[in-house]
């Protein structure tokens, strides 16, 4: 591999001597100190140096030489990160409990106590990166997640368009929207965002890096050439920001235009719009990394959570938890906020970071199987190493959290979500979900059965959104099915059992109810 293959900022280290090799260079860019790279055995030593043989004869597949160029780059940041996590497993769980301590109150700020002088001059220096990697698999649609329909017809991409026309006509500024997506998404993207091209937005996308899946037997790459089904591959998680970010030549793009400030968050999520109040602070406290917290709800427990580690703030995620441990990472006592994934962050620090190869986000290792070549033989089990954006806090200069409203933490993972924010509680105002005034206290409880899994079944069975604005708590499991002009109040629990089937008749209202067993009406 010539060091030509090697970006610019970790070539000096590429020919330095001594046998080093490309691994070498990588590992001074992105992975652990000199005195961590010493504590490596015998055995992690023979697994790095069989997969760095693999990933070169992985870029030998390719033909064109500016691809294999980004490729073999790609597979350096790669083996970085496959190298610290054959580090990590050596030396067995890297988190001490003991040491983890609620955040400080430095280290959270409420939103009620920022500034309030919407301070629009600073909108400027702000661009809006829309995490847009996913797809809608998981609610039974093909495609990006990013374009299923949520309300009026429109998509989260709709919206988010909508929330930023609105903002540049308002404010008369460009903010520039842009896109990390994934190779799963890329093409069906780039044809949505068409029909944008006449409108009053700049819309950039750039692509997250395509990581190799691991074979979890061998530890080797499951694809064989370049080429190989996009199934022997995966996108790394939103921790590959940076790096893609930067790698792409759109953080330099940003930087030319007079961009500072970054304000990324999933696409999924209907409640991260721009704040002004948020946007202020962070100038005003030169902050480089803001994070958005809220209060964690019976709803959240999952959710990764700001902790104070050594002085330090550091995001912890339920997988890094010792399983001992686990009830009391739920609990709202100790570990009151969670991360809405809405992450505001300076762009020249950004750059800093991947220069200097700071950058050492804790892995995620995400066990999956992939089905067997030939019919009859068991799924072949393999590893995709991951990262998180919101591990990386602790890179930043005055890096912290925000404790802010639940209102900014909306996101739609599951049909229980869709049902909620395409309901009366919401109105939507220039592509922001606005929630009724008179609704008394948070969004109710939305607990939908596997009946109601995929999108199209959750249309079928409810084909109108019922009037939930005095809801609190909706449970539905089993053959249900609701008809039109349906109101919900209060404890609504509708259970069928097996067998049997729930029919909610027109116009019915149900206040704190529990319906089960069977129920047709029957038409006459």
């Amino acid at each position: 591999m010539s060091s030509k293959a090697i970006p610019s900022h970790l070539r000096t280290q590429a020919g330095a001597g001594n046998g080093a090799s490309e691994g070498d260079a990588t590992r001074k860019h992105h992975g652990k100190s000199q005195s961590h790279v010493a504590f490596e055995n015998t055995s992690t030593n023979v697994a790095a140096s069989q997969m760095r043989n693999a990933l070169n004869m992985l870029a030998d597949t390719v033909k064109d030489p500016d691809e294999k160029k980004r490729f073999e780059t790609e597979m350096d940041n790669f083996f970085s990160l496959f190298r610290r996590w054959l580090n990590d497993k050596a030396k067995g769980n890297t988190i001490n409990w003991e040491k983890i301590a609620p955040p400080a109150p430095s280290q959270v700020v409420a939103y009620d106590d920022l500034p309030n002088s919407n301070a629009v001059e600073f909108l400027n220096k702000l661009a809006v990166v829309k995490l847009n990697g996913g797809l809608g698999t998981s609610m039974g649609c093909v495609g990006p997640k990013s374009v299923i329909e949520v309300r009026d017809g429109m998509s989260f991409l709709d919206l988010s368009v909508r929330q930023i026309e609105y903002l540049n006509r308002t404010y008369d500024v460009n903010v520039p929207f842009v896109l990390m997506n994934s190779f799963n998404t890329d093409g069906d993207t780039a044809s949505i965002i068409k029909k944008y091209e006449g409108h009053n937005i700049d819309i950039l996308t750039f692509n997250q890096s395509r990581y190799p899946r691991v074979l979890k037997d061998s530890l080797l790459p499951a694809p064989k050439t370049y080429d190989s089904p996009l199934s022997d591959w995966y996108p790394p998680g939103h921790g590959d920001v940076f790096e893609s970010l930067y790698n792409s030549g759109i953080l330099d793009q940003l930087l030319e235009r007079g961009i500072e400030i970054i304000f990324l968050s999933n696409a999924d999520n209907l409640g991260a719009v721009v704040d002004l109040r948020i946007l202020q602070h962070m100038v005003e406290t030169r902050s480089e990394y803001i994070m958005e917290l809220t209060d964690k709800t019976k709803a959240d427990v999952k959710g990764g959570t700001i902790i104070d580690y050594e002085g330090t703030v550091r995001l912890l995620e339920i997988a890094q938890v010792p399983k001992e441990h686990a009830n009391e990472f739920k609990s709202i006592k100790k570990f009151k906020y969670f991360n809405t994934n809405n992450i505001w962050m300076n762009l020249r620090a950004v750059k800093r970071v991947v220069e200097n190869s700071e950058l050492e986000m804790e892995i995620i290792p995400n066990d999956k199987s992939m089905p067997a070549d030939k019919k009859g033989e068991a799924d072949i089990s393999i590893v995709q190493l991951e990262t998180a954006v919101g591990a990386a806090i602790r890179h930043f200069k005055n890096a912290h959290g925000v404790n802010v409203p639940r209102r900014r933490f909306l996101p739609v993972k599951t049909c229980s979500d869709l049902m909620l924010v395409k309901s009366d509680l919401y109105t939507l105002q220039h592509g922001q979900l606005v929630i009724d005034p008179s609704r008394f206290g948070p969004a109710p409880l939305i607990k939908l059965g596997s009946d109601f899994k995929k999108v199209a079944q959750f249309q079928k069975r409810i084909p109108s959104i019922p009037k939930i604005l005095e809801l609190d708590h909706l449970t539905i499991t089993g053959n249900v099915n609701l008809a039109r002009g349906v109101i919900l109040k209060g404890t609504v629990i509708i259970v069928a059992t097996e067998g049997s089937t729930i029919d909610i008749p027109p116009g019915s209202i149900l206040e704190n109810v529990v319906v089960q067993g069977s129920l047709r009406i029957l038409e006459h």
